[in-house]
């Protein structure tokens, strides 16, 4: 069955940016929207000649997760879609609440399952971004939670695209009674203990009877709230160019230069940047006083998905991950030219006349001395100073030995080589 000319209109352009080489997918939950979205993506990409793919989450939290499932089989097999089902255990021990760690597991399941590139299609439409609008504003949040769901927005370098955020669930009715589509309704939207379904079922009534737009008149406000989130972000990017284009290495003079409300915004700016998770508020506050410490000092403002570090005049953001010592091998095989070290091949050449050796891998230990062409024996610890290598990077330094002798210092974490011994030489 053809789309309606109205949904058609407004799916057209979201198929149109898909670059040709890559895949589209709709993430598929079996309940009325997604069942929707799926019908008009796969009428829309037949049109086209697109591929199209559909992911189902499968969190195992209540009975009706294998209905779910099973709908989702039967509505893909009748539009023709592949259908990845993917089971995932939802931490509700790690104290986000439920609904948070079942998101969480589920956006993980797609970062799985996608490619880099690919387009990820989510059904959430108007109605859900009034009732998100409504929960930021009761929970006191600023203009970035007011602007409630993106309609595009990027993670690990997939696409994420809401194309319904224009719709109300009532077309969204209609289209699936014209199209006759069957779809399951989540026992747990009628669970008053969540926040949206205390809102949806009991305050959204009420408001309705005075105000029967009300749902698209919060829905517009969040647009707005959008467009001013659009324009801080690039005044922030103007900001982050004009102190040296690293959302990783912030200079404090430049950062402290600028008014309190613009650090924020640009911190929050340089972690979506990075993909890393915001702070909650205080932690955010934190870490703009702690900018203003002795520069000696050590600071160290760690949140769940992220830590912030202070060194040598600039504000670091990073992973928890990258403090992670390297893992290596006892006894590398050594070509003559190439060594792996932590899964990269780098190019290490010995100096002219010399038979191929064999080289060992050690993590530093202190005290280490290698000597260099021009500059005779240097400490190891000295070497990693002058290099600017933070403190906390410092456990991906490895050394290269042959027998007793230092040939090479390497950052094994980003590939890069710190010092080569007199004679060794290296190839990009």
């Amino acid at each position: 069955m053809s789309e309606s000319p109205g949904l058609e209109a407004i799916v057209a352009p979201f198929i149109d940016d898909l670059p040709d080489d890559r895949t589209l997918w709709v993430g598929l939950s079996g309940g009325l929207d997604s069942c929707v979205l799926l019908a008009l993506a796969a009428d829309a990409c037949r049109r086209r000649g697109r591929a199209l793919r559909a992911i189902h989450v499968h969190h195992g939290l209540q009975p009706a997760a294998d209905d779910f499932a099973r709908h989702s089989r039967a509505l893909c097999r009748e539009q023709g879609v592949a259908l990845e089902v993917v089971r995932v255990s939802v931490d509700v021990a790690a104290g986000k609440g439920l609904e948070a760690a079942a998101r969480a597991a589920r956006y993980r399941a797609f970062m799985d399952v996608m490619e880099p590139g690919d387009h990820l299609w989510l059904a959430q439409h108007a109605d859900d971004q009034a009732e998100t609008f409504w929960l930021a504003a009761l929970r006191r949040s600023g203009v970035m939670g007011l602007a409630g769901m993106p309609t595009r927005r990027q993670q690990q370098g997939r696409v994420i695209v809401r194309p319904l955020l224009s719709v109300g669930r009532l077309a969204l009715e209609k289209e699936a009674a014209r199209r006759r589509l069957a779809w399951i309704e989540d026992p747990s939207n009628q669970d008053l203990s969540l926040d949206r379904n205390f809102l949806r079922h009991r305050l959204v009534p009420s408001l309705l009877e005075r105000w029967p737009d009300a749902l698209q008149a919060l829905s517009a406000s969040a647009r707005h709230a959008g467009e001013a989130v659009s324009l801080l972000e690039e005044y922030a990017q103007e900001d982050l160019d004009r102190l040296g284009g690293d959302p990783a290495r912030l200079p404090l003079n430049g950062l402290l230069a600028l008014s309190r409300p613009r650090q924020r915004w640009l911190l929050g700016w340089c972690l979506r940047c990075l993909d890393l998770a915001t702070p909650p508020g205080t932690r955010l506050d934190e870490i703009m006083s702690q900018c203003r410490a002795r520069r000696d000092a050590e600071v160290r403002i760690h949140w769940s998905g992220g830590e912030a570090r202070c060194w040598r005049g600039t504000l670091y953001l990073l992973a928890d991950s990258r403090t992670t010592p390297v893992s290596l091998p006892e006894m590398p095989w050594w070509s003559g030219r190439e060594v792996v070290v932590a899964g990269r091949t780098l190019a290490l050449v010995a100096p002219s006349g010399q038979a191929r050796c064999l080289l060992t891998l050690r993590a530093r230990q202190g005290g280490e001395r290698i000597r260099l062409e021009g500059r005779g024996r240097r400490d190891v610890k000295r070497l990693l100073q002058e290099a600017a290598v933070p403190p906390w990077q410092r456990c991906h330094i490895v050394l290269l030995w042959r027998a007793d002798e230092c040939v090479a210092v390497l950052d094994a974490a980003s590939g890069a080589w710190i010092a080569v011994a007199q004679g060794w030489t290296t190839i990009p």
